[in-house]
């Protein structure tokens, strides 16, 4: 294209021009395969990863949709050896494949035999296999089908896994034909949802990417209805497990009766049993002590419900559900630890990523307007911050105290919204919630009171509402529109799709969702804000900039 929006570097960056009329077409285009990594005003940069590539061979995109794509949006003649290295490494995923054998169970098998010697003589992969049972086949131990997919992906052999799944204890679920708040008029899974169960179904195991608001927990249960088996759910706190135990009573045939929670609190094990990473992880004399609970019952799948935050701990016993279907939902796949790959290999490769913007346009998630307000620190404040130590700035940035005002004018510029004041630092959020006489949640809030406070701002009983971290993510605030963010956990990517998340569910009128994130200028609390925003830059959100001093130009 002579005048394209996208400049493909042989360094596998891609520089798009954002002010290009084609650029949402090519964004969306390059989206299944390119990570985006920089995103100022007006050139946003991508980068080709063998991951990224990976993850859309597994998703059903082949080398030459993805080199169409470079070459039909490229202003400049793509480099050729580009182009030779992206068709080479999306050849690697499934050279190798795992599949059952009738005789010695599971056997990773090659299509290409050099590959084969060339994993087998590495000392990552001794122990893991047993006996050759040709050039092209070699036996591999049951128990270490996770760790084997772990290492092949290290060396730069993802294997595509072909070996089944146990068939797990049937238990009947169907999903609801009426809708909940109306029984008398027919419900069923939107379009892009049954596409998810069904992207997920056939690959048998992987991720589904879609976003905040858009109904993560329906495609869970859709997944469940189409397993009709028994479901081990993982969530993130013990609120989250009990909004899913909701929706899977409102949205299909199970009952109270058939889902059992499995937290800090109780420890009931049912047919669909919820359970937390925390209660998961937890130890005792350096024994994880609730991992019987894997094998309570003959799980025929498992979900992990925002997958993004999957611990450390649970990869290892990922490790042992290969046998199982295994669902992740998330907003993001984007790991601040950076082991993605981890999640490549033990729950699975994307199956189904759809674009917020996509979502957006037909009318599922709320249009948002993202702003960054700046503030531009005293003259005391200034010189304490500049004469901190390191590990101080940010906190210092974070919590100015000029931060106090700012949220009032943005609270008083919305007067009949929702409004979520969120933040990381809980002397800031009480000071908050002081200001704007609304009550505060904080990790050190009981389950029940958080609870209560929640449904006291979905039936509009109070309007302004501090939160920290503990809702970054699984809340369920439909009406909540407007959100300001005073502080995070540095410049957290997936916290920020989280936090905007909390506004995008559709408003009934149809009105725009707000998310302001107020920051300290000339701080590391700008750096962050500007790494922070890279995921939602990549989903075609702009934040537009405003000085905390024109606050009126936002109202």
């Amino acid at each position: 294209m002579a005048d394209g929006p996208l400049i493909v570097q042989s360094d596998k960056s891609l520089l798009l021009e954002v002010d290009h009329p084609l650029s949402g077409d090519a964004r969306r285009a390059i989206a299944p395969f390119a990570e985006l990594e920089r995103a100022p005003e007006h050139v946003h940069t991508y980068r080709l990863t063998p991951l990224g590539l990976w993850n859309a061979r597994a998703a059903g995109h082949d080398a030459e949709q993805v080199v169409n794509v470079l070459l039909q949006y490229s202003r400049y003649p793509v480099p050729h050896a580009l182009l030779v290295d992206v068709a080479e490494t999306m050849s690697r995923y499934g050279r190798l494949q795992l599949v059952a054998h009738p005789t010695h169970g599971l056997v990773l098998q090659a299509t290409d035999k050099a590959v084969l010697a060339e994993v087998l003589k590495s000392k990552r992969t001794a122990g893991l296999v047993g006996d050759r049972l040709g050039d092209d086949s070699v036996v591999v131990h049951p128990s270490e089908r996770g760790h084997l997919k772990q290492v092949l992906l290290k060396l730069g052999w993802p294997a595509e896994d072909l070996a089944g799944y146990v068939d797990g204890e049937k238990h009947p679920i169907d999903l609801s034909p009426t809708d909940p708040a109306h029984e008398d008029k027919p419900w069923a899974m939107r379009p892009y949802q049954q596409q998810a169960v069904d992207g997920f179904w056939h690959g048998g195991s992987g991720v589904v990417v879609l976003p905040c608001g858009a109904g993560k927990t329906i495609v869970g249960a859709g997944a469940m209805a189409k397993s009709g088996t028994t479901t081990l759910i993982l969530v993130t706190n013990t609120v989250s497990a009990r909004q899913w135990r909701d929706e899977l009573v409102r949205r299909t045939t199970l009952t109270e009766d058939e889902i059992g929670e499995y937290s800090g609190a109780r420890k009931e094990i049912k047919p669909v049993t919820i359970a937390t990473y925390q209660v998961l992880t937890t130890k005792r004399k350096g024994v994880y002590t609730h991992l019987e609970l894997l094998d309570a019952r003959d799980w025929g799948l498992v979900v992990y419900d925002e997958v993004h935050l999957l611990p450390a701990p649970i990869f290892r016993m990922t490790a042992d559900l290969q046998a199982r279907r295994r669902l992740g939902l998330t907003a993001t796949l984007v790991r601040e630890d950076g082991r993605e790959d981890e999640v490549f290999s033990l729950i699975g490769p994307k199956r189904y990523d759809a674009p917020w913007k996509d979502i957006e346009a037909q009318g599922y998630i709320a249009p948002a307007d993202c702003v960054e307000v700046r503030l531009t620190l005293p003259d005391r404040d200034r010189m304490a911050y500049a004469t901190a130590e390191p590990e101080d700035k940010y906190r210092l940035a974070a919590t100015a105290p000029g931060k106090n005002r700012v949220v009032e004018q943005i609270a008083a510029a919305h007067p009949d919204d929702q409004v979520l004041v969120i933040g990381q630092y809980l002397d800031q959020l009480e000071e908050l919630g002081e200001h704007l006489d609304a009550p505060v949640i904080t990790g050190a809030t009981t389950v029940r009171e958080r609870q209560r406070l929640f449904e006291a701002f979905r039936s509009g009983e109070i309007n302004r509402l501090v939160v920290s971290k503990v809702a970054n993510f699984s809340i369920d605030l439909p009406e909540a529109s407007v959100a300001i963010q005073v502080s995070g956990s540095f410049g957290s990517r997936q916290e920020e799709a989280q936090r905007l998340g909390r506004i995008m569910r559709p408003k009934q009128d149809g009105r725009t969702a707000h998310f302001y994130a107020v920051v300290s200028r000339d701080t590391v609390d700008q750096d962050f804000a500007a790494h922070r925003q890279r995921f939602l830059a990549e989903q075609g959100y702009a934040y537009r900039i405003v000085d905390a001093e024109d606050l009126d130009v936002v109202q």
